[in-house]
C-alpha cells in the first residue's frame, strides 16, 4: 500500500491562527460554538487588515463633530436669573433684546416651578412690557398727530363717510377722463377661443363698455389666428389686451372674466403707464395723491429731514 501525501501552500496566519486554536482547546477556553465562528473571524481579519493596507478612510462624520464640537453646560433647576438684583427703574430702561431674553427666563422659571414669587416676577416683567407698549403708542399718536403733513393719509383717503364719498367721486372722474380721452389712440384686443363660455359673458361687459366709451374692440380667434395668439404669448382666454396708436409696446389688461368697475380700474392704470403718466413704483397711485403720503417718491423731492430741528 503506498500512501500519498499531498503539501497544500499555507499563510503564516493560518498557522498562527491553527495554533492558537489548540492552546485555547488545551487550556479549556475555547467550546465548539467557537469553533463554528473560527472561519468567519480568519476572512474579517484578512479583510480588515487588507482594508486597512490599501485603503484610507476619513472617521466618520458624527464622531468628528463630536470631537470638535464644544461641551455644553448641563443647566441646573432652579438656578434660573429672579429680580432681585434690578430696580423697576432698571427693567424699564432695559434694552429690549436684554428685557426679552430675562421674561422669557422669568417665563419659563414660573412654568417649571410656579410658586407664588416666581409668577408674582413674570407677571411684573409682563406688566412693565404692557406699559413700554402702551408708552410706544401714545408717543406715536402724538408724533403723527403733530407731523400729521408727513404721515397722516386722512387728507387724501379719508374713513369718514362724507369723505369716503368725496374720495371716491374723484377716483371715478379720473378714471373717467382718462379713459374717454384716450379711445382716439388706443384699442382694446380681446382674444377668445370656440366653446369659450367665459368668452360670451367678457363679450357681454364689453358691449356696456363700448357703449360707455365708444372704444374700438378688435376680437381675435386664437384658434385662427395663431401668429396673432403667438406674438402676443396668449395662451387663456379671455383675455383683454391693451395697445396704444404708434407704439410696439402693449399692456395685458385682464385674463379672464372682469367686472365693468375692474375693467376700469385696471384700464385706467394700463393708459397711464402706456402714456408715461406713472411707474411700476407709482402703478395704483391717482393723480390726486400726487406728492402727498401715498406718493411713495414724494419724500425724495421734499429735501428736508423732519427729525432735525430747524436751524
Amino acid at each position: 500500500m503506498q500512501t500519498t501525501f499531498s503539501i497544500k501552500p499555507c499563510r503564516f496566519g493560518d498557522l498562527l491562527l491553527l495554533w492558537s486554536v489548540c492552546f485555547l482547546i488545551v487550556a479549556g477556553n475555547v467550546t465548539a460554538a467557537d469553533l463554528n465562528e473560527l472561519p468567519e473571524q480568519q476572512n474579517r481579519f484578512y479583510n480588515d487588515t487588507k482594508h486597512g493596507w490599501f485603503w484610507y478612510e476619513n472617521p466618520p462624520l458624527e464622531q468628528e463633530e463630536q470631537a470638535t464640537k464644544p461641551a455644553q453646560p448641563i443647566k441646573e433647576p432652579g438656578r434660573a436669573q429672579s429680580l432681585d438684583s434690578y430696580s423697576i427703574d432698571k427693567l424699564w430702561n432695559m434694552y429690549p433684546d436684554d428685557f426679552q431674553e430675562l421674561l422669557n427666563v422669568l417665563q419659563k422659571k414660573a412654568v417649571q416651578t410656579p410658586t407664588e414669587q416666581n409668577i408674582l416676577e413674570y407677571l411684573t416683567m409682563q406688566d412693565i412690557a404692557r406699559r413700554k407698549a402702551l408708552a410706544y403708542t401714545n408717543a406715536t399718536m402724538y408724533v403723527t398727530q403733530k407731523y400729521g403733513e408727513l404721515f397722516n393719509v386722512n387728507h387724501v383717503y379719508p374713513t369718514a363717510g362724507p369723505g369716503v364719498t368725496a374720495r371716491v367721486t374723484m377716483q371715478n372722474d379720473e378714471i373717467f377722463q382718462t379713459i374717454n380721452s384716450a379711445g382716439n389712440d388706443h384699442a382694446l384686443i380681446f382674444f377668445v377661443s370656440p366653446g369659450c363660455s367665459f368668452c360670451e359673458k367678457q363679450a357681454g361687459i364689453l358691449n356696456y363698455f363700448v357703449d360707455k366709451y365708444g372704444w374700438q374692440i378688435k376680437t381675435v380667434d386664437i384658434s385662427r389666428n395663431i401668429n396673432s395668439a403667438a406674438r402676443f404669448n396668449i395662451t387663456l382666454t379671455p383675455t383683454l389686451l391693451l395697445i396704444k396708436k404708434g407704439q410696439d409696446n402693449y399692456m395685458t389688461v385682464a385674463s379672464g372674466v372682469i367686472a365693468m368697475t375692474e375693467l376700469e380700474r385696471k384700464l385706467y392704470r394700463a393708459i397711464r403707464l402706456l402714456q408715461g403718466n406713472t411707474r411700476e413704483d407709482t402703478f395704483l397711485m391717482y393723480d390726486f395723491q400726487k406728492g402727498s403720503a401715498f406718493d411713495p417718491t414724494s419724500i425724495l423731492n421734499k429735501g428736508k429731514q423732519p427729525w432735525k430741528s430747524p436751524e
